[in-house]
């Protein structure tokens, strides 16, 4: 087995993998999902991790891999995981080196990643969400009618007054579907004192982020028929007493929380505290997906289906049936 002390290289790339059809949510749209690579290389045997920078956080592509480049000599030094948390704040950068480090370690010991995570089991399958984007009422009801199968539908909204209609058009041609909604950041406080209660009689379970995180303090003593989720209102685990009084369900997200470690401290802290957990991604291949499986065992939502909105994506990949996502192999990561 080659040493724990053999000098490390780290390298950094950039790929685009193509959307199938466009992506959209309040924010805008896309049809490539942009991801950044780290692989930390050990005499040979290699770990990996994948981001998704954010501009909604001020990430760019170029510079996330800039910033995880810049940090081959620390890598080749001896730096490892439990460093990384220190020298580097959490966001896209620091997930793809965390994961990385992940990896490595699973492959240099021969010890599976969730007991190195301290889990109680090893990873079983999860059902995944399977999200819709935003469109017109009568391209979504079609888009429902493709997905009718699929257990849960999580459904992205925009706050501009079609909200309802669509959520309608999609429960007429999904009948059975759970559905959760997504308003990122879309909604006016007028928004939330309506639709809310006429999301709930049409089997609505939970709304995703629904005011601006800035704008979020107008939910303390706020009464929603629905449960509410914190994305963009939650990164780290420093972010978690900020949600106290507004939120009932947080989204923990590996580009947000920098990497599999703070995300998993980051789930205990979070039903420490009375809060359901959410398990969700970025748009991305199954690198990016294959560390969040071990965050997402036993979490009353799991959204992961970023590999499922993809034309193509990486191989080898994570395997699907339908919205049942297995863990990874160690072909994949861990």
């Amino acid at each position: 087995m080659p040493s724990l002390e053999a000098k490390r290289i780290l390298r950094v790339r950039v790929e685009s993998f193509p959307i199938r059809g466009t992506f959209r949510i309040s924010r805008g749209a896309k049809t490539q999902a942009a991801v950044v690579v780290a692989e930390i290389d050990d005499d040979g045997v290699v770990g990996r991790g994948e981001c998704v920078p954010y501009a909604r956080y001020g990430e760019t592509v170029e510079q996330v891999a800039a910033d995880i480049q810049a940090l081959a000599a620390e890598v080749s030094a001896g730096l490892d995981r439990a460093g990384l948390q220190s020298i580097m704040k959490a966001g896209a950068a620091r997930n793809a080196l965390d994961c990385a480090f992940w990896d490595l370690e699973a492959k240099l010991t021969g010890v599976p990643v969730w007991e190195n995570a301290e889990l109680a089991a090893p990873p079983g399958p999860l059902s995944t969400a399977f999200t819709l984007s935003i469109d017109t009422p009568e391209a979504m009801a079609v888009a429902a009618a493709g997905s009718a199968d699929k257990p849960l539908l999580k459904l992205k909204l925009a706050g501009d007054g079609l909200d309802l209609e669509r959520v309608a058009a999609v429960r007429t041609h999904a009948p059975n579907s759970r559905l959760v909604v997504d308003a990122n950041e879309g909604w006016s406080l007028d928004d939330l004192k309506v639709l809310p209660g006429k999301l709930a009689d049409l089997g609505v379970e939970m709304i995703e982020q629904p005011l601006p995180a800035a704008d979020d303090d107008a939910l303390l003593g706020f009464r929603s028929p629905l449960p509410l989720g914190a994305d963009e209102s939650a990164h780290g685990l420093d972010s978690l007493e900020r949600l106290r009084g507004k939120y009932q369900v947080v989204n923990i997200k590996l580009d947000k929380t920098g990497g599999l470690t703070e995300a998993l401290a980051m789930r205990r802290a979070a039903e420490a505290a009375g809060l359901e957990v959410m398990v969700g991604c970025m748009v991305a291949t199954s690198l990016a997906m294959a560390p969040a499986v071990y965050v997402a065992q036993g979490a009353r939502y799991v959204d992961l289906d970023g590999p499922l909105l993809l034309a193509k994506d990486r191989e080898p990949g994570l395997r699907f049936e339908g919205t049942t996502l297995y863990p990874p192999g160690p072909e994949v990561w861990g």
